[in-house]
């Protein structure tokens, strides 16, 4: 016996016939497509059997979502970030999933190979593009991202294509990550603006630039003063060691 395996449209494309079939499920006689759509809508996938070129069976896959994911978009919304599914999935099972954990742009039925052909769309359209991903088939939509994330539980070769790895299996770090980030840039530019103000102001003084208004410093002082302004960057940037990450609950 020839078996098959696989979507209806690759069935399709090899020649498989897709005659209207019926099942019978709790007394009442359904086609196979009409199941199909009611699953799918439940969010799972399903992959049709062919033997010897007639459908003899079909089996329904369904991922679990993890339970942070809807909290995590919530989250992303909140601060005017927008969350995008790229997934290999019909149509009618990724916007179900979408739908249970808020996201409202999906891209469905891309191959592994097109995912970073996605990306670089959203790239066009002015959008600062960060990649999630764990699986072989993110790879290149991971290195084509301005910023590749990668679950630690994820393959290695994610990993190694990924500008970010979160060590933990939560989708909740992806917002950790984005907010240390931004805490991190805004202590520089503090510390850029202290230390730019500091010498405006100290370097003239230093050099004698106000003496002929009476107003002068020791060269003992001046230098103390150069090296406070080193100490004081760095302990400004030693407060990051007081961050805290954003406390997520899941329920939203």
């Amino acid at each position: 016996r020839h078996v098959m395996v696989g979507s209806m449209q690759w069935l399709i494309d090899s020649d498989i016939s897709m005659a209207p079939l019926s099942c019978f499920e709790e007394g009442e006689n359904i086609t196979v497509e009409t199941k199909m759509q009611q699953l799918e809508s439940q969010g799972k996938t399903v992959v049709l059997v062919a033997v010897d070129g007639q459908i003899a069976a079909y089996v329904a896959i369904a991922d679990r979502i993890k339970e942070e994911a809807r909290a995590t978009v919530a989250r992303l919304k909140r601060m005017n970030i927008l969350a995008w599914m790229v997934t290999g999935d019909n149509r009618r099972t990724a916007h179900a999933i979408a739908s249970q954990i808020g996201i409202e742009h999906v891209f469905a039925e891309v191959l592994p190979a097109n995912k970073s052909k996605k990306v670089q769309e959203l790239q066009q359209h002015g959008y600062i593009v960060a990649m999630v991903g764990d699986g072989i088939n993110d790879s290149p939509a991971l290195a084509e991202s301005d910023v590749g994330i990668a679950i630690g539980a994820g393959t290695d070769v994610a990993i190694e294509a990924a500008n970010i790895v979160l060590v933990k299996n939560d989708l909740r770090d992806v917002i950790t990550a984005i907010d240390l980030s931004r805490t991190t840039f805004n202590r520089i530019r503090i510390n850029y603006v202290w230390a730019m103000l500091y010498n405006i102001l100290g370097i003239p003084l230093a050099a004698g630039v106000f003496v002929p208004a009476g107003i002068m410093i020791p060269p003992m002082l001046a230098g103390m003063c150069m090296a406070f302004s080193s100490v004081s960057v760095v302990v400004s940037s030693l407060l990051l060691k007081l961050y805290r990450k954003p406390n997520i609950p899941l329920d939203p």
